[in-house]
């Protein structure tokens, strides 16, 4: 629980997860991204009088996926709702979505808090309902420009409890949920691309206080970076404004990654706002009890499942079994390549070690990861071989996010191979012993730190590929002389 100077943190999260449907969710125009502007747009997403939609069947089914997934009930009748509201990547002026009647309710994500303990963070709800155009501001022209390709495109809600008490709960519940909706294959969950985007709610409390705090809403963040920032900035100008006198205000704020703040937008709306009613053009959503147990039963498997089965059947540690499956592309990697070399135990270690790293650095996503599984299990296989040592093998990892391709292609043209001749490599073991006198002395007198810095000469020596097996059992058989 985060508590700062007295204040307890109350967060809420709405997240919104687009959908990997092949086309929209009441028309048959494509979804897929980067596409020109208007050009994935008909009558119907376009908002034109006398258009009708009509749902998308695979839009439900994977809406009741993540339902099952995330420990919900499933409503066996539900409904779609307009909210009414004003705006101009809107066309309709409205939003199908769904108010009193969403298709999963009362769910939990499992975390843990900031003491290691596990905890539920309940879920109020799930419900689909259609996404709005994009605006494209020009500030150079000075006027904004509406792309309406993303209009109708189908998302889910995700809405949580206001159960989370620090920046740390809510990034893990993200990081979560996004893995669970990867898993099940529901969204791609590419936040990069707008996929996954979260509504983050907070406000503050003095501990002890059973009423919440006056609460503002921060739209549209699709960075857990910038989520953290964002919450922790919130959480400290709002206790600023109490300890002054002052009233939060609740409203809808915007906040920008540069100044590391938040700015009010508007005052926030309620749903009476909003003016829901049932949307006449479209039938209820009746879903059978078979039709919601054939769904569960052919559920993928679970990142929780997943964990547990690299622990016991594979021998990896909680923490790395913890990172690999945190990502359903990550586990994809290790799974794939570890098919091609049959090392898992390497193929771990790579991701764990490098991959992870150079991930951090690059500030990328897992899902962009440029290189293929099999170039990985190649560059395993290549150095089970001995035909690199590790460390050619870490500057060939390097290369595949440059350049992705086959590891072999990359050793050959950079000169890589590792060097096993064994008349060469006792070259460089006597020069070595000859240039450092000092440290073959330190060696024989039982200082044996002394023998990685002379492996450590040999290695720079041979720019890394020496053998590191033949290199070391030479140098032992000259110093045993």
């Amino acid at each position: 629980m985060m508590v700062i100077d007295g204040y307890e943190v109350v967060i809420g999260l709405e997240v919104h997860a687009e959908l990997s449907t092949k086309t929209k969710i009441f028309c048959s125009c494509p979804t897929t991204f980067g596409a020109e502007p208007n050009t994935h747009t008909c009558p119907i997403c376009m908002g034109m009088p006398g258009t009708l939609p009509v749902l998308n069947e695979k839009v439900v089914e994977y809406a009741v996926k993540a339902g099952l997934a995330t420990n919900c009930e499933i409503e066996r009748n539900s409904k779609n709702d307009r909210k009414n509201y004003f705006y101009p990547d809107l066309p309709k002026a409205y939003q199908i979505s769904q108010f009193d009647k969403p298709l999963c309710n009362n769910g939990y994500i499992e975390i843990e808090d900031d003491e290691g303990n596990k905890k539920k963070v309940r879920l109020l709800r799930i419900h689909i309902e259609e996404d709005a155009g994009k605006l494209n501001h020009d500030e150079f022209a000075g006027g904004s420009l509406v792309d309406l390709n993303r209009a109708g495109v189908p998302l889910i809600e995700i809405v949580s409890e206001p159960d989370l008490r620090s920046s740390g709960e809510a990034d893990r519940y993200l990081k979560k949920l996004k893995s669970i909706l990867e898993y099940i294959e529901v969204s791609d969950c590419k936040m990069q691309e707008g996929s996954l985007r979260a509504d983050v709610n907070v406000s503050v409390r003095k501990v002890g206080d059973t009423k919440f705090g006056t609460r503002t809403e921060m739209k549209n963040m699709n960075s857990f970076k910038s989520i953290t920032r964002a919450i922790e900035y919130e959480v400290k100008r709002q206790i600023d404004v109490l300890e002054d006198g002052g009233k939060v205000e609740q409203e809808t704020l915007r906040w920008d990654d540069v100044s590391g703040k938040t700015f009010s937008m508007r005052d926030k709306e309620d749903a009476q706002d909003y003016r829901y009613f049932p949307d006449p053009d479209l039938v209820a959503i009746n879903l059978s009890e078979e039709y919601i147990e054939n769904i569960k039963n052919n559920l993928p498997e679970l990142p929780e499942s997943r964990k547990e089965r690299y622990i016991n059947e594979y021998n990896l540690s909680e923490k790395d079994a913890n990172i690999i499956t945190g990502s359903k592309y990550l586990s994809d990697l290790f799974e794939d390549a570890s098919e091609v070399c049959g090392n898992r135990k390497a193929v771990n270690n790579w991701i764990i070690s490098d991959i992870s790293r150079i991930l951090n650095e690059k500030e990328l996503e897992p899902d962009q990861i440029p290189f293929k599984a099999e170039h990985l299990g190649h560059l395993v296989e290549l150095i089970d071989k001995g035909t690199i040592s590790s460390s050619i093998g870490k500057k060939v990892i390097e290369e595949l996010f440059e350049n992705p391709a086959e590891p072999e292609e990359i050793i050959k043209e950079k000169g890589w191979i590792q060097i096993s001749d064994e008349g060469a490599i006792k070259e460089v073991v006597i020069k070595v012993l000859e240039e450092n006198p000092n440290s073959v002395s330190d060696y024989k007198a039982g200082k044996d730190r002394a023998l990685g810095f002379l492996v450590g000469q040999a290695m720079k020596l041979t720019k890394g590929k020496a053998n590191p097996q033949m290199l070391n059992k030479m140098l032992k058989d000259e110093l045993s002389k």
